[in-house]
């Protein structure tokens, strides 16, 4: 279950949510029913780029796409319009 604090109650519970923060739990902080942040533990070392995405798998944020592997490859560098027309104007 994911606890939720209006703004009004995190001001008054902030001690509170600490030590639900320290117990590894996140909470949420609304604004009128909306949730706007979220205070939740730190994690030390930070995640490589493998457990990162695993969490946001498991958070339903991404999905695998069936390939295996993630390979990444650069994206080709192409001059601007600015810069052709640069070019252009220097010939």
């Amino acid at each position: 279950m994911q606890l939720i604090y209006s703004t009004y109650e995190a001001k008054a519970r902030f001690s509170e949510i600490l030590r639900h923060v320290r117990r590894g739990r996140a909470v949420v902080v609304s604004c009128r029913g909306e949730p706007v942040a979220e205070i939740r533990p730190v994690q030390s070392p930070p995640l490589t780029m493998e457990e990162r995405l695993d969490e946001f798998r498991q958070q339903g944020i991404v999905s695998a796409s069936g390939k295996s592997g993630w390979r990444f490859s650069p994206i080709e560098h192409r001059p601007t319009a600015l810069q052709r027309f640069l070019d252009e104007r220097n010939e």
